[in-house]
């Protein structure tokens, strides 16, 4: 209920009134049954934007620290998440992404749309970057297709870090669905999943036009956090006089 509630009455009339989204390829998400839509992820507004123009109700895995945030705050943002339907995944430990993908295929398993980001984390710079074959594993198990979509302008609206978002033109673009049919059976080839995910991320880039990055966005981050702390550490700041 508080997700229709949010989509009609509160959420989706509010985003449509600010970011006045132009809707590209809408009829490329299937009316019924179980698909898995991939996309970019440039913005925490991605979120919100997808949900209120499609007329199905998605489910997205949402990263874990959405709902185990302290305070008032904290509370008020997983209630939020959970009464949206959005799934909570910890992203940390080697069994994160088996416990991503069991909760994919029960959302697919249920006929309904499930939302995937492959990059697996946001962008930081506004390129796209490797997925993730988790997508791979769960279109494959599940047997159903995958809509690529790409989110233009939302980096530009509101890019990382920032909590109001700008007024600014946004493009939500769906491309043919993807057909994996043929790799039925094949979910543990490590080749096959690299090739469906590879297949998948460039069908996001046709759409998106993004410059791309073959490596992970979490391993890029990480390698320029370190570098920043390296700089602050070898060149610190002086005291004001």
């Amino acid at each position: 209920m508080f997700y229709y509630l949010l989509k009609y009455v509160v959420l989706g009339p509010l985003l449509r009134l600010a970011f006045r989204p132009r809707i590209e390829g809408l009829e490329h998400v299937p009316a019924d049954g179980a698909a898995i839509v991939a996309g970019n992820h440039l913005s925490f507004a991605d979120h919100f934007l997808m949900p209120a123009i499609l007329k199905r109700r998605i489910t997205f895995l949402a990263k874990a620290e959405y709902f185990t945030g302290p305070g008032i705050k904290g509370r008020l943002t997983a209630a939020f998440f959970r009464s949206a339907g959005q799934i909570p995944v910890d992203r940390s430990g080697k069994d994160a992404g088996q416990a991503a993908i069991r909760e994919g295929l029960g959302v697919l398993h249920k006929g309904e749309l499930l939302g995937i980001y492959p990059e697996g984390t946001r962008s930081h710079d506004g390129r796209l970057y490797k997925g993730k074959v988790g997508v791979a594993v769960m279109a494959l198990k599940a047997g159903v297709p995958v809509v690529p979509c790409a989110m233009i302008g939302t980096f530009e609206a509101q890019p990382p870090g920032q909590v109001i978002p700008n007024i600014h033109p946004v493009v939500i673009r769906f491309g043919k669905p993807l057909d994996f049919s043929r790799y039925a059976g094949m979910e543990n080839e490590k080749a096959i999943l690299r090739a469906v995910t590879d297949e998948i991320m460039y069908a996001i880039l046709s759409l998106s036009e993004q410059e791309y990055v073959d490596r992970y966005a979490a391993a890029v981050k990480a390698e320029e956090a370190e570098d920043t702390a390296q700089k602050a550490g070898r060149f610190p700041r002086m005291p004001l006089s």
